[in-house]
């Protein structure tokens, strides 16, 4: 381990973002290495990921600044983002990192990003995990989604006396740009195999609480999602409801007996509402999954959750 902070990228048929992605980390005020998890890419992701880290730099001339690639995972399947985030946060664990950050791959920070977060942290010692203000590529306005669920909680960015507080906090912030403290991971651990796609993002912060651990967007650092005007889709949003359910059973904070009656008669009504058959063949999927779900649930209290083993 050369740097403190290691950053942990998620790949799959990313090539069109990935030199903008690295590249933005080669940028950073503060040197950081960089694991990169690929879930089966066909479009020469990983070889442009290769590529970069042997041209960028080599073991013999590393000099401290920059970025250093320490490993690059190839999965021959989907992982789905949990289980390949789980790979780099075990081996930060393992290889004594202080923090942790989760970069999408069509994402990237800014030169200051990763130093403001985490002057954030010493500042804010009960935060686990922390964001930057999520911005659109043209880097004029807010990620729509970010500006949906945070907004309301920070101050106006664009007014004449700013907020004497940086850091604000939020109920959730997308996994796109996050930063977690060692601390953090001790407690809650990684990602749940509760979920494949998507809902993860939500457990974790569910969790983070359970452990008495802050969730917050440092409003002086800013960094880029870049997913503007993409569409979504009537079976994706019927199947972010379906992973709703999973999330609020999985939640340790719960009470679990209620949930366990509440979430299929919630599907129900969903696919009545938008004559959904996926959602309607959900309630069985749901109450299926049940015995995993509660282990999982339960396996959630410990400390450092899922990142033993590769719990299945």
């Amino acid at each position: 381990m050369k740097n403190k902070v290691l950053v942990i990228i998620v790949t799959y048929n990313g090539k069109k973002w990935i030199d903008r992605c690295l590249g933005s980390l080669k940028e950073s005020t503060v040197p950081v290495d960089v694991f990169v998890v690929d879930n089966g890419s066909k479009d020469g992701t990983i070889a442009r990921v290769r590529e970069i880290g042997k041209s960028w730099f080599s073991e013999t001339s590393f000099d401290g600044a920059g970025w250093w690639l320490v490993d690059l995972v190839e999965s021959k399947e989907n992982l789905g983002f949990g289980r390949a985030n789980n790979l780099g946060l075990k081996y930060a664990m393992e290889n004594g990192y202080e923090y942790v950050y989760l970069l999408n791959q069509d994402a990237w920070v800014e030169p200051d990003t990763i130093e403001l977060l985490l002057e954030a942290f010493k500042k804010n010692p009960g935060y686990g995990v922390l964001s930057p203000v999520q911005m659109t590529a043209a880097g004029d306005k807010m990620d729509p989604q970010f500006e949906i669920k945070c907004k309301k909680y920070l101050p106006d960015l664009k007014s004449i006396f700013p907020s004497t507080i940086a850091v604000h906090p939020v109920p959730f912030v997308m996994a796109a740009h996050w930063m977690i403290s060692r601390e953090c991971l001790s407690k809650v651990g990684g990602f749940s195999p509760a979920f494949a796609h998507y809902g993860e993002d939500d457990n974790f912060l569910d969790r983070c609480r359970w452990h008495g651990m802050g969730i917050g967007v440092d409003i002086e650092a800013k960094a880029v999602h870049d997913r503007e005007n993409r569409p979504t889709p009537k079976a994706k949003r019927m199947r972010l409801k379906y992973v709703g359910s999973l999330v609020r059973i999985s939640n340790p904070a719960c009470f679990l007996p209620w949930r366990l009656l509440r979430q299929p008669l919630e599907l129900l009504f969903i696919s009545i509402f938008h004559l959904s058959w996926d959602s309607f063949i959900g309630i069985f999927r749901l109450i299926f999954s049940y015995p995993k779900l509660i282990r999982w649930r339960k396996a959630s209290r410990r400390g450092a959750a899922f990142l033993e083993t590769d719990v299945q």
